[in-house]
């Protein structure tokens, strides 16, 4: 299965604030690659045979390619917003494909079942008609006025709320949620799913997050956040076919999956199918 078209993507590879200049080993879509921190103090990754790979350090995280990015690494304008706390999860390895990684976080309809008392709840579990589309001019797939129950959508909120959210993908294996911030109504919380493709069926997931909460401490959002994707990895790694189906014949969606059909479709458009599966088999 070809990885060409997904070659020139930025993808996360780790965490800046734990740079240093011995190095850590890991892998990018099957290549062995090491990320440390150069003479000059600037990240530094190297690919096999000692090649030296593009890389940037932003949100938190050093990005790597294994081919030329052709355009700057997606923008998060929230980032640079004064006020904001900018959260380091920590990274949480997943046995699946990295497009199904970003598929789970893209899904409304799991949450009173996975998520049970936290992100959703029984009977609350009908999912509201809501926008989705592929905005050609950013080329980035977007879905607004989510709307869905949480009896707690964040470490922040205290009781059950109806909360909006709002999805962005705006790189293969990205994922950027906006979500109402309980504190500071009229704010978004932004919470994001970088993902590191190791290999067609193993990959890094890398939450960060950007979000108005001067109250909670640090470790108790990182605790929250890791907390939700503990519960998401074990549908992940039980999820038949393994790779993420592209031919749209494989699965039946239905009304809530709309999100997912349209990053399908996209995925498809561009010939992004590391850890795709193309046909039936």
């Amino acid at each position: 299965m070809t990885r060409n078209a997904m070659i020139d993507e930025w993808y996360p590879v780790g965490i800046a604030g734990q740079l240093d200049a011995h190095g850590r080993k890991t892998a990018l879509m099957g290549e062995p690659i090491e990320v440390g921190r150069g003479e000059d103090g600037n990240a530094k990754v190297t690919g096999a045979n000692g090649r030296a790979l593009p890389a940037c350090i932003r949100y938190g995280h050093v990005w790597s390619s294994l081919g030329d990015p052709q355009k700057p690494l997606f923008a998060i304008p929230e980032a640079d917003q004064p006020g904001r706390r900018l959260v380091d999860v920590g990274v949480v390895r997943v046995r699946c494909s990295p497009l199904r990684a970003v598929e789970n976080f893209l899904d409304i309809a799991h949450f009173p079942f996975v998520h049970t008392d936290i992100l959703g709840a029984e009977p609350h579990t009908e999912v509201q008609n809501y926008k989705v589309e592929i905005r050609e001019d950013e080329d980035e797939v977007w879905a607004t006025q989510v709307k869905f129950y949480q009896p707690q959508a964040a470490k922040s909120a205290e009781g059950g709320i109806t909360t909006e959210y709002m999805y962005r993908v705006p790189a293969p294996t990205c994922s950027i949620l906006y979500k109402t911030c309980p504190p500071r109504p009229g704010e978004w919380d932004v919470i994001t799913l970088f993902v590191q493709p190791l290999a067609e069926d193993l990959c890094d997931v890398w939450p960060w997050m950007a979000l108005f909460d001067d109250e909670t401490p640090m470790t108790d959002l990182i605790h929250f956040q890791q907390t939700i994707f503990v519960q998401d990895r074990s549908i992940l790694e039980n999820q038949i076919p393994g790779l993420l189906p592209l031919d749209p014949g494989m699965e039946i969606p239905t009304r809530a999956d709309l999100t997912s059909v349209a990053y399908r479709r996209w995925l498809k458009r561009h010939g992004y199918t590391y850890g795709a599966q193309l046909v039936a088999q």
